[in-house]
């Protein structure tokens, strides 16, 4: 299962989800289906935006756990 810690990230940043989802182009409820897990894809291009906007790496915000240890 892959995990998305943005809500971390933005805690690190000391961000809100709504100034994240402006800077990135993103309506508040589609960031909102990120950072709940909801999402079944993320497309590269806001990857790559959520990076940019919190200075950090895919790593930083994308993390795989096995299904068998949940």
């Amino acid at each position: 299962m892959i995990i998305l810690n943005l809500d971390v990230m933005l805690a690190k940043r000391k961000m809100r989800s709504n100034e994240l989802a402006e800077r990135i182009g993103l309506t508040q409820a589609n960031l909102s289906i990120l950072k709940t897990g909801k999402a079944k894809a993320i497309r590269l291009t806001t990857l790559d935006a959520i990076c940019r906007e919190l200075e950090c790496t895919p790593g930083d915000i994308l993390e795989y756990r096995n299904d068998e240890n949940a």
